[in-house]
């Protein structure tokens, strides 16, 4: 070799060197990708007879938890997932849906958490985010009040939905802090998916030396069961085989995995659910297509994941990418049946469940389901794949220990080198809930210790192999009688109670949770059923429009040119304020107003309260009112405006029927150039 070739070899080399030391010095990419709704057994790695090459493949060159835990709900699951505290410090103790009047029931995530997009983007992450976010209040949903959308807490891209479910092929779409309708020939799943690579592609094009950290939050295989033709085809046999014969070999595929020991049974059928083979053969046809579509969402969201996997190939960033795959809550029994057509064929125009027949093959082995605090309800398959920081020799191995959500957080902080702080945007951090589990990654013994749930009034409380467990019927007070105690090693499917051999143990782990509970603010704990809570949280009006418009109808009648909108310049009471300027009026006064709806109970007598002014002397109607075709009014009081702010207090004749009301502002009649600023609204029952 001449001096050139050697100098040329020399220099070849130590580029090489260079190139794997700044590989090796570069923090990992991390991406998380959260199914929703899926059960523990769906998945092939883990006994399911769905189709899913990709994550089994993760599953193969990466590790399996046996057990790993969610929240039991999606809302307090995506709060701890993100934020590494248990769903009550980040203020959703409940759900999105309503604010129950006290921090940890807010449905709304806290300033006091900071998500994971926030603590590694602080230490030099690009953020990206795509699927359902739901950790949003509902009522600033509609109010378009952006500020705890994901762009304001941390992600630097956003696509997906910001509520919860919604219909797969028509959803209202959210990119960045924009809403849209979504296009024709959409389907959500795919969309996620492709706009997932989009981001990858975007991000190692313009700043491939940067880390990157991606949330795929997946709505399958969620309700409605809306999939693609060509995948529910795949599936459509298989399914005539019945719920016991499916339940029975997901079981035996699952032991000799090792997922369980070889001797152990299986939680009975649910006894709600008939044997398949005492089904007359339609209702079978029915019941084998519903599993069949509930399938494809999951086989169409594994393909989406495999082209997420196939980007970061091409990208050449497989090895240093840290992959979570989990879901956000046990399997789904609920019913829902709310779609134009009641034909279980997948369309557009339908909107239906599984049910819980399906559902119990989903648990399999265990018993119970989402919303529940029992192993069905809470456990969920975990998968985590890092070439570059798992060791190759634990490859498609089981992980022995157990795991929370909170340890996503905790994990992403030490393996990105992070800091998760005490103060944040000014606000005071509540400390980290969770353990780092990268002692698996080394195949070392996880000591995870004290995990806590409630959920509705559904507890448990896991410390080692001890479980402590209840469950509570909707609208029933919690009863320490229904506690329960397993002993996880030897009877992971909760089937033999131990808290009358074991009356010590038990109390001393209620003892435990109730301090728990204390500190993270779970009392006082509410039982009411889900329309029940969103029923009382609609008589708290949106009467200061701090939420803007949100939860408010306006109606206007045609030819009416108005606006209503909410001003912003403190012109009333508060820093917000109705604002109704007409152009031109109605002939009625029913062509221009706004309703807050509610439901009322025959009897109940309410008072209703606001502020006004106008820009000139002028009238509005303020009306308690039926909704409906008989307006049967319970006040129906004008309010004369002048250019100072005037308060009225009205008192309602007693309700005459159970049903929906609403309290109507109307401002038809109002002169072309008026305007009428209304704050401070307030409706009170009388006791």
């Amino acid at each position: 070799m001449n001096y050139k070739k050697f100098a040329a070899y020399c220099l070849t080399l130590l580029l090489i060197l260079q190139i794997q030391a700044s590989a090796q010095q570069k923090k990992p990419n991390i991406i998380l990708i959260m199914a929703d709704d899926m059960g523990y057994s769906d998945i092939g790695c883990y006994g399911g007879e769905v189709k899913t090459p990709n994550l089994d493949g993760l599953a193969a060159k990466g590790i399996r938890f046996k057990q790993f835990y969610n929240a039991a709900r999606c809302c307090p699951t995506r709060a701890s997932l993100m934020t590494g505290l248990y769903p009550h410090q980040a203020g959703m103790g409940w759900m999105a849906a309503a604010d129950m009047g006290s921090p940890a029931y807010s449905g709304n995530l806290n300033t006091n958490s900071v998500t994971i997009a926030e603590v590694l983007r602080a230490s030099g992450y690009d953020t990206y985010m795509t699927g359902k976010w739901h950790l949003t209040n509902e009522r600033k949903i509609d109010g378009n009040v952006k500020d705890n959308w994901p762009k304001q807490r941390g992600f630097n891209r956003y696509f997906g939905i910001i509520p919860g479910g919604a219909n797969y092929y028509t959803p209202e779409l959210y990119s960045d802090n924009q809403r849209y309708e979504a296009p024709k020939d959409f389907y959500l799943t795919n969309a996620i998916s492709d706009t997932s690579v989009k981001f990858i592609d975007e991000h190692f094009k313009k700043q491939p030396e940067k880390p990157m950290f991606m949330y795929v939050a997946y709505t399958a295989p969620h309700w409605p069961l809306h999939a693609l033709q060509k995948d529910i085809d795949k599936y459509k046999a298989l399914y005539q085989k019945g719920w016991d014969a499916m339940r029975a070999e997901r079981f035996e595929r699952q032991r000799k995995m090792g997922l369980f020991p070889a001797d152990l049974s299986m939680s009975p059928r649910d006894p709600e659910i008939p044997f398949w083979a005492d089904l007359p053969q339609n209702r079978k046809d029915e019941m084998a297509m519903r599993m069949a579509i509930y399938a494809a969402q999951i086989d169409i969201m594994d393909q989406g994941i495999g082209r997420i996997i196939a980007r970061l190939k091409t990208e050449g960033e497989l090895e240093n990418t840290l992959i979570f795959f989990l879901s956000d809550n046990g399997a789904c029994a609920e019913f829902v049946s709310s779609g134009t057509s009641k034909e279980v064929n997948g369309k557009e125009n339908t909107f239906e469940s599984y049910r819980i027949n399906w559902a119990n093959v989903s648990s399999t082995p265990f018993k119970e389901y989402k919303h529940y605090t029992y192993e069905g309800g809470i456990a969920t398959p975990l998968i985590i794949h890092w070439p570059a920081g798992i060791q190759h020799k634990l490859n498609n191995s089981l992980v022995n220990g157990y795991g929370n959500l909170t340890d996503i957080m905790a994990t992403c902080v030490e393996v990105a080198k992070a800091s998760y702080p005490t103060v944040f945007n000014t606000h005071h951090i509540t400390p980290l809930e969770g353990k780092s589990m990268t002692p698996a990654f080394k195949g070392e013994t996880l000591n995870r210790g004290k995990i806590y749930w409630e959920h509705e009034a559904n507890i448990a409380f896991r410390d080692g192999k001890w479980k402590l467990v209840a469950s509570t019927p909707e609208n029933a007070s919690f009863d320490p009688k229904t506690l329960h105690l397993y002993d996880l090693e030897t009877d992971p499917v909760e089937m033999n109670d131990r808290s009358k051999k074991e009356p010590e143990r038990l109390k001393q782990m209620y003892q435990d949770w109730q301090q728990w509970a204390k500190r993270i603010g779970v009392f006082p704990m509410n039982t009411r059923g889900y329309g029940a809570r969103i029923q009382q949280y609609r008589r708290t009006v949106n009467g200061n429009f701090d939420d803007l418009l949100g939860g408010w109808n306006i109606n206007k009648a045609e030819g009416v040119q108005a606006s209503a909108e909410v001003d912003t310049t403190g012109v009333m009471t508060g820093k917000n304020s109705l604002k109704i300027s007409m152009v031109r009026p109605a002939e009625k006064p029913a062509g221009l107003f706004l309703a807050w709806p509610f439901q009322a109970k025959k009897g109940e007598q309410f008072t209703l309260a606001l502020q006004a002014k106008g820009n000139q002397n002028c009238t509005i109607w303020v009306r308690l009112e039926k909704a409906g075709g008989d307006f049967n009014k319970v006040i129906d009081q004008p309010f004369e405006l002048g250019k100072d702010a005037k308060s009225i207090s009205l008192s309602s004749s007693a309700i005459p029927s159970d049903g929906n009301y609403r309290i109507g502002l109307y401002f038809g009649k109002l002169p072309s150039t008026a305007t009428v600023w209304v704050d401070d609204l307030k409706l009170h029952l009388d006791e």
